[in-house]
């Protein structure tokens, strides 16, 4: 029960505090912070309890299952591995921080704010849960609709087109998958006589190997717009530049991620072959990803923008760890979602707190913030090292492992996706140099970090070295899940 009590305590609390709201808005805040620690908790308490059952056997630490349209093969069917259990502390970690952040920025409608941000992260969490196909189309849809809100409601001067481009993008790649799952179903039932949406049977089902192929595709095409990949990527810096701090930092941190989680989950377990046969193509829309993304970051003259464009380029290292088929480097592939989710969030957070203060974005109006604002100054310097992979911090580990395990795949394409180091410390350190160093302007001067703000940079802060230093866990908790992918590195 612990699993669905996860998705109703966010769902509960996102409409008591659009219920309260009218009382006071900080009330709306404080509830559904108090929902999201108590997620968080719970979450850290499975882990406590999980974890000398992570080098098992069994494929699911925890499941829940009740029917729910059973004439159709359709259940309520919850599972939790060491593979969603990382991805679920990520979640709530960062939405506790969205919130915080929100905490002040959110003055207008903070009750409907705060129901669409944990409507999101309840999505978000069944996306990370749910192994019955029907359901995870569900949730797929449920994280859509109020992030879209986010967006429209609370975004900058263009948030309206923002919200739309995203909406459209992502619907159409949900459609797409929606298509491969009931094609699936119908050639399962063909096969078994009934119908089911359930992982475990639709993960048996014998496909042609052109069948798998066309249906992979969908799934595939729903999960690298979301990723993204490039050429799919179009929607995200406008998403990411309009949207409200904790939209950024949720779109960066927890929904790109559901994409990526997608590939390893479905793409590679239920059509390993059919995987293979495009891996090389992936590898290489990964690379371009990874140069693209990291040359488009480097002219941005819009801070938001530029931290977009980053999120392109190491989302393209996603891509190519997850089809260089290395357990390596899938190793890798999962320490950079938490990773780049950390860092990027944080970027995000610095960038909506410079916005407060300085009430534009745009890098030609800033510089030598740090003589007035030195403690921003040094935990901007920590994550912009954090995102150009600094050993000792995170993202390092995360990409040295897909690199390694690449390079058995492609010598020549990891030898390119290499140079994009090269090119991510130019654009952070530009970044760095245009906000923090140069001749300070007068319409500059301002404060440093309150206790709030202390508070959510500190945690981010504490959790990049922490990964840096100690990635252990991480990969304690992932490793059997990656031996179980269907013999995929067989």
């Amino acid at each position: 029960m612990i699993l669905i009590w996860l998705i109703i305590l966010q769902l509960g609390a996102g409409i008591l505090s659009w219920l309260l709201s009218k009382r006071d808005n900080r009330l709306a805040a404080g509830i559904a912070l108090t929902a999201v620690i108590a997620c968080l908790l719970l979450t850290i308490q499975l882990f406590a309890r999980f974890r000398p059952s992570f080098a098992g056997g069994g494929q699911w630490l925890m499941e829940y299952r009740a029917d729910w349209i059973p004439a159709f093969g359709i259940s309520f069917h919850l599972a939790l591995d060491g593979l969603s259990l990382a991805m679920l502390l990520l979640t709530f970690f960062l939405g506790a921080l969205a919130v915080l952040c929100s905490w002040k920025e959110i003055r207008q409608r903070a009750g409907f704010f705060y129901f669409n941000l944990l409507w999101t992260l309840a999505g978000i969490t069944g996306v990370f849960l749910a192994i019955d196909l029907f359901l995870f189309y569900f949730f797929w849809e449920v994280m859509l609709i109020p992030m879209f809100f986010l967006i429209y409601i609370w975004g900058d001067t263009r948030r309206r087109y923002a919200a739309i481009k995203f909406f459209l993008f992502t619907q159409a790649g949900g459609l797409l998958m929606l298509l491969s799952i009931l094609a699936m179903v119908i050639i399962h039932a063909g096969q078994a006589g009934r119908y089911s949406f359930d992982y475990a049977d639709l993960l048996n089902t014998t496909l042609s190997p052109g069948t798998a192929k066309l249906i992979m595709g969908g799934y595939l095409l729903a999960f690298a717009i979301k990723l993204p990949v490039v050429p799919f990527h179009n929607w995200l810096p406008d998403a990411h530049g309009e949207a409200p701090t904790a939209g950024s930092l949720i779109l960066a941190g927890l929904l790109l991620k559901t994409g990526a989680y997608g590939i390893i989950r479905f793409v590679i377990t239920m059509f390993p072959e059919a995987a293979a046969s495009v891996s090389w193509w992936a590898m290489l829309a990964g690379v371009i990803g990874i140069i693209y993304g990291a040359f488009l970051a480097y002219g941005q003259t819009d801070l938001k923008r530029l931290i977009a464009y980053t999120s392109v380029s190491h989302m393209g290292f996603v891509m190519l760890g997850a089809f260089s088929f290395s357990e390596m480097a899938m190793q890798g592939v999962v320490m950079q979602l938490l990773t780049h989710g950390i860092s990027t969030g944080a970027l995000f957070a610095i960038a909506g707190m410079l916005k407060e203060r300085l009430h534009t974005r745009e890098l030609g109006r800033m510089g030598g913030m740090w003589t007035t604002m030195p403690r921003m100054g040094g935990i901007a310097m920590l994550f912009t090292m954090a995102s150009l992979g600094l050993p000792m911090l995170g993202n390092f580990i995360a990409e040295f492992f897909i690199l390694m395990g690449a390079f058995q795949a492609s010598v020549p394409l990891t030898v390119i996706a290499s140079t994009g180091l090269v090119f991510a410390a130019l654009y952070s350190l530009r970044m760095v140099q245009k906000v923090f160093l140069g001749p300070p302007s007068v319409e500059n001067i301002t404060f440093d970090l309150d206790a709030r703000e202390l508070v959510v940079l500190g945690a981010l802060s504490v959790s990049i070295v922490l990964l840096g230093l100690f990635p252990q866990p991480v990969f304690d908790m992932i490793t059997n899940v990656i031996r179980n992918l269907n013999h995929t590195y067989e």
